[in-house]
């Protein structure tokens, strides 16, 4: 007798990577429930929360923090063991986290997927970069990302465009802004090797989303709808087909015969309890907490690897001021990007790094320092005015190592309204990336000497150690050995053959670049093999 299914194929988590997979199933024909812990929230309403906000400075302020959905930010519902504390900038809502981010869309180069074969650090990926190049392109399709065609994004293919592409960018990439291109002109000439950055805060129009105006917020929240997030793919879904579950916080997984995932139970803000059968299953809620959802019910966890090598772009970050004015704060927050420690042979000896310009409005942080060392009055006001059309902030990635002690685990000393774990974190920072900050605080000094050769040493402000960067990687790390990896290349689980993980949290070696486009990439791939065996 034939089993009846309430799905194809349930898709746990609203977010991009998760809102994509599901919208691949559903244009293909096959029926798909996605289930979102958060609620569905209209973006008119985050932003009049973001300006009746007091607190622009927590990103996370404008969006719901609901007791039996709480985000990173609630106290208590992360603690942290390690040396670092990791604390990401997570939602829950239907689109996920990327209601809020800087929109960054890199693509990995060939070098990244063989870490191990090429520098004898990390680990390998177990497919190449041929073999995702098609799904980048479809990515970036969807999302609508532009990018310059001419660029070379490694640091070492100097004059040509790299990576390789079979498809040029949807959107062309936007002119630098004033501070981007004052910086490109003086360090280039200078040896420094430079390129825009590809983004979903486009200058033009695409698949119904109008063109940036400029409002310089776009890691609190986009006030038109240009910065793509993934509710645009969760609403292309439904109208696929799917059906959107909001308020649904899955907690209990089930497996039967041949270790296949049967069914997973959800449950309403209420308390009350709903279970769902499919065929297949795609785990795409945040990389911490599908981990958690994976450790909470012993699936996938063979290898002993779920919620470990965690990886960050933990990073550092430099504020100066130049000789002549830079405007920050006019044009996109993200641009102009410094690549010569990216990709080579110091990576077999310490961490490469990407460093962009950040085009944030710094008046009230400068104000603020201002005021601590005293300033009031006329006084004050020169201050701001000097320092703010002067100003630059310079930020970096670092490539982290995936190491097994670096890992969450429920944490059943902190529960949620629903009586569900918290997160327990340890995390500490490498050898290896420590090593790179050392050279990439002497690459910060010659930049600010460069960009103010009149004052010895540069006007450096400050010089910040180990920041979030909220890519949160390795949680569900795929390999190619099922003892020490939870995902093959394809996305699937080695121990359950109908579960998928769609996730930053599959990649294996971290590179310098966000993460988030590779695993919408990777999700695309996943869905599109599911499709063959639904």
């Amino acid at each position: 007798m034939a089993q009846d299914y309430d799905a194809d194929v349930i898709v746990v988590g609203s977010g991009a990577v998760g809102s994509n997979a599901a919208y691949e199933l559903a244009k293909q024909g096959k029926s798909v429930i996605i289930l979102e812990a958060g609620p569905s929230v209209p973006r008119w309403k985050i932003l009049m929360n973001f300006r009746n906000s007091g607190r622009h400075y927590d990103h996370n302020d404008a969006y719901p923090n609901n007791p039996w959905a709480p985000t990173s930010y609630q106290p208590g519902y992360i603690q942290n063991t390690g040396s670092f504390d990791m604390m990401p900038g997570m939602l829950k809502l239907v689109g996920g986290t990327t209601w809020h981010w800087g929109g960054a869309t890199w693509r990995y180069i060939p070098n990244d997927f063989k870490l191990k074969s090429l520098y004898g650090k990390g680990r390998d990926w177990p497919l190449e970069y041929d073999d995702i190049e098609p799904y980048y392109t479809r990515a970036e399709y969807e999302l609508g990302i532009a990018g310059s065609d001419t660029d070379d994004q490694s640091g070492t293919h100097a004059g040509q465009a790299y990576p390789p592409r079979s498809k040029p960018y949807p959107i062309t990439a936007e002119a630098y802004a004033v501070n981007g291109q004052k910086l490109n002109d003086t360090l280039v000439p200078q040896g420094y090797s430079m390129c825009i950055e590809p983004t979903v805060r486009i200058h033009k129009p695409w698949d119904g989303r109008p063109a940036c105006q400029g409002n310089n917020n776009c890691d609190q929240v986009c006030p038109i709808g240009t910065l793509y997030n993934g509710s645009i793919h969760a609403d292309k879904a439904v109208r696929a087909g799917a059906q959107l579950i909001p308020e649904a916080v899955v907690h209990k997984i089930e497996t039967g015969e041949g270790n296949k995932i049967t069914a997973v139970r959800y449950l309403t803000p209420e308390g009350a309890e709903h279970r769902l059968t499919a065929k297949y299953f795609v785990l795409a809620a945040h990389s911490f907490e599908t981990a958690k959802l994976m450790m909470m019910n012993d699936i996938g966890n063979s290898s002993d690897m779920v919620g470990r090598n965690m990886m960050d772009h933990i990073g550092i970050s430099m504020g100066f001021l130049c000789e002549d004015a830079q405007w920050a704060g006019r044009g996109p927050v993200q641009q102009a990007t410094i690549m010569n420690w990216r990709d080579g042979a110091f990576r077999s000896e310490h961490s490469a790094n990407k460093t962009s310009m950040a085009n944030n409005n710094p008046q009230i942080d400068l104000a603020k320092s201002a005021i601590d060392d005293g300033l009031m009055g006329a006084e004050l006001d020169e201050r701001i005015l000097d320092q703010s059309r002067r100003y630059m902030y310079l930020y970096s990635f670092f490539e982290q190592l995936p190491d097994p002690k670096n890992r969450l685990e429920p944490n059943p000393e902190w529960k949620d309204s629903l009586g569900l774990p918290g997160m327990k974190i340890h995390f500490d920072v490498d050898d290896y990336v420590k090593a790179g900050a050392v050279k990439c605080r002497e690459m910060y000094r010659d930049i600010a000497q460069k960009m103010n050769p009149k004052v010895e040493g540069g006007e450096i402000l400050y010089i910040n150690d180990w920041e979030n960067h909220d890519h949160l990687m390795g949680t569900m790390i795929m390999g190619a050995d099922a003892s020490d990896s939870v995902v093959n290349h394809e996305g699937r689980s080695f121990d359950h053959e109908n579960l998928f993980i769609a996730s930053v949290g599959v990649i294996p070696a971290a590179g310098v670049v966000n993460p988030t486009l590779t695993a919408v990439a990777l999700a695309i791939r996943s869905a599109e093999i599911i499709a063959k065996e639904v």
